[in-house]
């Protein structure tokens, strides 16, 4: 019974290997564990340390060697598969540099997210939410903070694009960004939502 499994599925394989078309598409899963990892080290966030390969060789020590033998095969026929499913880049040396800038200047910002005065944009910025929350002698401060802050947040999403080759996922990747920014926002600090109005969480 086994054997006419194994047989039957290595049949279904060699007909799929022969119908395969390569498709790059934008690896949304990817793109939100590495903006995860990247937002929570900048807000200084504890770093989860699972280590996720030993955790995939586990499960599929755990499958049936059937099961095993044809997910091995369709690897052996089918390599350029691998090619619709990229490994995603987020740690480039031009991400590495902006990453340690915008967590350098995260503790300026804190106090300000804390108190209203700055939130984040729709569009994975930051913004001015409550001028009145700034003392006039720190406004030119909090402004230059934001302005600094913006054009790292751009650069960044635009070296995460060209690291992986693809200059036209910037947007995709922006809009992660965007996503996550706001589930890690500490409670009580103000975020746009997809129409632009402030919501505090």
């Amino acid at each position: 019974m086994k054997l006419m499994k194994i047989s039957g599925l290595f049949t279904l394989l060699l007909l799929l290997a022969a119908c395969v078309t390569i498709n790059i598409y934008f690896p949304a899963a990817q793109a939100e564990e590495a903006a995860e990892r990247i937002v929570d080290d900048i807000l200084g966030k504890p770093q989860p340390d699972a280590d996720k390969k030993t955790e995939k060789k586990g499960a599929a020590l755990q499958q049936p060697l059937y099961q095993y033998m044809a997910s091995q095969t369709l690897e052996f026929f089918i390599p350029s598969a691998q090619a619709a499913q990229p490994d995603f880049n987020a740690s480039s040396p031009a991400v590495r540099k902006l990453q340690a800038s915008m967590k350098s200047r995260n503790s300026a910002l804190t106090p300000h997210y804390n108190s209203g005065a700055v939130g984040f944009t729709r569009d994975a910025m930051i913004g001015i939410h409550d001028a009145a929350a700034i003392s006039l002698k720190d406004r030119n401060k909090v402004q230059g903070l934001i302005s600094d802050e913006n054009r790292d947040r751009s650069e960044l999403y635009r070296a995460i694009a060209e690291a992986n080759g693809h200059p036209e996922w910037e947007p995709e990747i922006r809009a992660t960004f965007a996503r996550t920014w706001v589930e890690k926002a500490a409670e009580g600090w103000w975020y746009q939502n997809a129409k632009g109005s402030w919501v505090q969480k």
